[in-house]
């Protein structure tokens, strides 16, 4: 059975059906290409999406790809709020771990190139908009993300993103340098 996959690379958002059956994530860690039925062409700059009928994007240029199949969701994890930024994109959403992950002394590392995140929100870096839901569920490109937030340290989850931590509420809360006061005499 196809899946209807929408996915966003740096330049803009691809919709179409992919011919293979099976689970999203498999065909993303196929690695290679995907190719895209009945697919349209949604460039950043554009408001309009253009039918282009077949399509094919390299699957390193994937940053974030959302399916209609049913993902295999990890039992009994423990959910992460997560911001990433992403090329033009801002992603929110949350990351499982295991139960009782601890980041410092874990042995086990992600395998794959993409990572599954769920309650998915995407918007516009710098935009004065925020974020808006767009799926339950998505895998995002993990070597793609330029800024990783999160409540716990996923810095071997991302390689070569800056590193931030989220507040109590869930926001960004200030870099260690910036929270430092100088006492004053």
């Amino acid at each position: 059975m196809p899946i209807h996959v929408d996915v966003f690379i740096p330049g803009g958002m691809a919709s179409g059906q992919v011919a293979r059956g099976g689970h999203l994530r498999d065909v993303l860690e196929a690695g290679g290409l995907l190719a895209l039925e009945r697919a349209s062409w949604q460039p950043t700059t554009d408001t309009k999406p253009r039918l282009v009928g077949e399509l094919t994007i390299p699957i390193d240029d994937i940053l974030v790809a959302f399916g209609d199949d049913e993902p295999t969701m990890p039992v009994h994890a423990s959910w992460h709020a997560i911001r990433l930024e992403m090329g033009p994109y801002l992603v929110e959403g949350e990351l499982p771990t295991l139960p009782g992950y601890d980041p410092g002394r874990a042995l086990t590392r992600p395998n794959g190139e993409f990572l599954l995140l769920r309650d998915v929100r995407l918007g516009w870096l710098g935009g004065a908009v925020g974020t808006s839901p767009v799926g339950h569920v998505a895998h995002v490109n993990r070597y793609g993300v330029e800024r990783v937030t999160a409540d716990l340290m996923l810095g071997f989850y991302f390689p070569g993103a800056a590193l931030g931590e989220l507040d109590a509420q869930g926001g960004s809360a200030p870099p260690p340098q910036a929270s430092m006061g100088v006492a004053s005499a």
